[in-house]
């Protein structure tokens, strides 16, 4: 049987860390950032997990990534 292919848009958006969890990044810090503040600028930087409930869902589109 061949090897299942994981979604290569999923592939870019997440990584699985070592302990199982899932990182993601931030939303909101593309475009129209001048009427947003600099303290919730500041707080979207980063990365942060993915909620328990998609957590299924990624698994589904990343089925080697641990």
């Amino acid at each position: 049987m061949p090897k299942m292919k994981s979604k290569k848009s999923a592939a870019k958006r997440f990584k699985v860390r070592s302990g199982g969890s899932i990182k993601r990044s931030q939303a909101f810090m593309r475009h129209i950032l001048t009427k947003k503040s600099t303290k919730r600028k500041r707080h979207l930087r980063g990365t942060t997990n993915v909620h328990d409930s998609n957590k299924r869902a990624v698994r589904a589109m990343l089925p080697y990534s641990g």
